[in-house]
């Protein structure tokens, strides 16, 4: 076998193709024109990176592939399609063959799992986790520190098939269970928690919890407590912090640092 690292010779690299230090380029892996990849970013086998969106097949030679930027320290693993004219910031980090169309904006510390679809057009904050076969439709807003866990479905058409898009919108610490599926327009507040298989068809409270189809509001996520210990587990960031920036610090003392003098 040989070495897992570096630019392997059955991959092909574009023009204007931009590698930072110590990039690891897999088997067979392409990667198109007008790409920028950070420092230390490991890209696996058999994926495409960089691929050119639909206007190549319309335009032909008149086609130039839309810059795509990858930040440093990132993990994208193999089978990945990341589409051209997106951005990712730091440390990103894919499952096995993820797809993400044109136009996705996705900050720093984010993970996305194996088999999730992400359509692009897209807003995507800081240390979000969606974890396997999620898919994000377009014009979805999904902010800071959001989950997604296995199989939730972020829509965006109101009226099937239809050339109107409404996105739905996450906003930070919320968590949203498997199976759930979220309609058009929707917006799911602050540390709301949207229980398993539940279909959301109208705004989200912050701190509501939301079960069933139609989805209703329950009880607060301070309702909630531990099934082991009966201490409360909502806001998730006050008992977890796992991947977090307050990891080994608390998230009270990491947010009170923010703003010391």
């Amino acid at each position: 076998m040989k070495d897992y690292f570096g630019i392997h010779p059955t991959a092909l690299i574009g023009d204007n193709v931009s590698l930072g230090k110590n990039v690891t380029v897999g088997a067979r892996t392409i990667v198109y024109d007008n790409v920028v990849i950070g420092d230390d970013t490991f890209i696996g086998p058999d994926c495409i990176i960089g691929e050119p969106n639909v206007a190549i097949h319309t335009e032909r030679d008149a086609y130039v592939n839309p810059v795509l930027s990858i930040g440093k320290n990132s993990l994208i693993r193999s089978g990945t399609i990341v589409y051209a004219g997106s951005t990712f910031g730091d440390h990103f980090e894919t499952g096995h063959r993820v797809t993400i169309r044109e136009q996705a904006n996705i900050g720093h510390h984010v993970r996305i799992g194996t088999l999730s679809d992400i359509q692009g057009h897209c807003d995507i904050g800081n240390y979000v986790r969606l974890h396997s076969n999620v898919h994000v439709g377009h014009k979805s807003t999904i902010k800071d520190y959001v989950w997604i866990f296995p199989y939730v479905v972020l829509t965006n058409d109101p009226h099937p098939p239809s050339s109107t898009l409404v996105g739905v919108t996450i906003e930070e610490f919320a968590v949203v269970a498997t199976m759930s599926v979220v309609l058009p327009g929707v917006t799911i507040g602050k540390d709301a928690l949207v229980g398993a298989s539940s279909l959301v068809r109208s705004d989200v409270p912050a701190e509501a919890v939301i079960v069933g189809n139609p989805g209703k509001q329950v009880a607060s996520v301070r309702d909630i407590k531990s099934k082991f210990d009966g201490t409360p587990v909502y806001p998730w960031r006050e008992t977890f912090d796992r991947g977090m920036p307050w990891q080994g610090v608390g998230y009270a003392q990491w947010e009170a640092s923010l703003t010391a003098p």
